[in-house]
C-alpha cells in the first residue's frame, strides 16, 4: 500500500521570501508569493494532493485539491 503524501504548504519564510513544504521538509524557496504558489500548485498536481496557501500571519487563506480531496463534492 502506498503512502499518501502530506499536503503541499506555501508559507512565508521568516528570513524573507516564501517556501513550499511537504511532510515538514522544505521543497522549494521563492522570492515572491506568486512564484511559490505556482510551484506549489505544480507539485500538488504532480503528487495528487492538497495545496494549502498561507498568509503572512500563517493562517490558511486558500486550499485547493488535486486528487486527494477529503471532502469531495457530492454528485
Amino acid at each position: 500500500m502506498s503512502k499518501i503524501n502530506e499536503f503541499i504548504h506555501t508559507t512565508p519564510n521568516p528570513e524573507g521570501g516564501w517556501d513550499n513544504q511537504q511532510d515538514g521538509e522544505k521543497i522549494s524557496h521563492h522570492k515572491t508569493k506568486a512564484e511559490a504558489e505556482e510551484r506549489g500548485r505544480e507539485e500538488a498536481k504532480k503528487e495528487e494532493t492538497e495545496h494549502k496557501i498561507h498568509n503572512l500571519d500563517g493562517k490558511i487563506s486558500e486550499s485547493n485539491s488535486y486528487g486527494n480531496d477529503p471532502f469531495p463534492p457530492r454528485g
